[in-house]
């Protein structure tokens, strides 16, 4: 009796312990599960999630479209932009960078209306990030080579990085420094947000026009994807590239799941490469799922999972229009 209550036992603990491969092999199958139509045509660039409200803000060129997670729905506009790239949230407020009048809009994130125009201090801002530990918004100035760092408090600019060449994405790590790629130069620059000083300049090679980046802050790993279908692995204490991962063509969206252990990669020829983080030095693609051409940028909802990307897709009456594609476990 003693042998067989050991031996149920034993079951018992192996199928709990065997629960999260189970749950991660579901999570790799990613397909897409949805759409939500926007309409009008345009360019389109960065998908930006506000965790507290739980709203999607999808850059459109002169707006900003607001979608809420909870029901996937359309529920607002920010109008009247010039060449928008991207939005980033603190102290409630929303944060809007505009390359073509190299100004950020500040904007309430309950009612959606303007409070303030900062014109930057570089030209054509692009990505833009905040930082928790500075309580800054800096804004890559992608033709000028710097970054404009702003007080996300008081809406002032406090200040101006140079930098070594073209910022495009940039990341935290909560306890004082910063990372961005630079596209032109083939390599990251690492700042500290609160003295706006360059620590460091690592290259990305063999990774080439680094334009996605992520961050896994507890292994200290960085994501560079390059737009010659590599993303580079990098350790964020040796500046090291540790490994490269084949992506798809055109990457300008990188994003990190640290509970599934899952990189995501969107490509503008249409694809988003998933590689799978076995552990901090391993890596492997699991697919390349197939989304519509142009769908570079993607934003991940980590409470849900859940990814986003945007593009040209099937609207109502099967007609092409803009719009964001829900990728999903089905």
């Amino acid at each position: 009796m003693k042998m067989l209550v050991r031996y149920v036992l034993y079951i018992f603990l192996g199928m709990i312990l065997l629960q999260p491969a189970k749950l991660f092999s579901q999570k790799s199958a990613y397909k897409i599960v949805g759409a939500i139509n926007i309409g009008g045509e345009g360019k389109w660039d960065y998908l930006s999630i506000d965790t507290t409200m739980h709203r999607l803000y999808v850059a459109h060129e002169t707006r900003v479209h607001v979608i809420d997670l909870d029901n996937n729905t359309l529920i607002g506009e920010i109008s009247d932009l010039q060449g928008v790239h991207g939005v980033a949230f603190a102290f409630g407020k929303g944060f809007i960078s505009e390359g073509v009048s190299n100004s950020v809009t500040v904007f309430d994130l309950k009612t959606l209306k303007p409070i303030s125009k900062i014109k930057v201090t570089g030209e054509k801002p692009d990505a833009i990030t905040y930082d928790p530990f500075s309580k800054r918004i800096f804004t890559s100035n992608n033709k000028s080579a710097d970054i404009t760092a702003i007080d996300a408090e008081s809406n002032k600019i406090v200040g101006t990085i140079k930098l070594d060449g073209a910022p495009e994405a940039s990341v935290s790590d909560l306890i004082g420094k910063m990372f961005v790629n630079l596209e032109d130069t083939n390599a990251v620059n690492i700042f500290n947000p609160k003295t706006l000083e360059v620590i460091s300049r690592w290259s990305v090679k063999p990774c080439k026009i680094p334009t996605g980046l992520a961050i896994d802050r507890k292994n200290k790993r960085l994501f560079s994807a390059g737009r010659n279908n590599f993303m580079a692995v990098i350790d964020m204490e040796s500046g090291m590239v540790i490994k490269t991962v084949p992506i798809g063509g055109g990457v300008d969206g990188c994003v990190f799941d640290p509970m599934l252990h899952l990189i995501f990669c969107s490509n503008g020829d249409g694809t988003i490469t998933v590689i799978k983080q076995d552990s901090p030095d391993k890596y492997r693609v699991l697919a390349n799922i197939v989304t519509v051409k142009g769908a570079k940028t993607i934003a991940l909802d980590e409470r849900t999972h859940r990814v986003y990307t945007a593009g040209i897709i099937n609207g109502e009456k099967n007609l092409k229009s803009f719009g964001v594609l829900i990728l999903d476990v089905k």
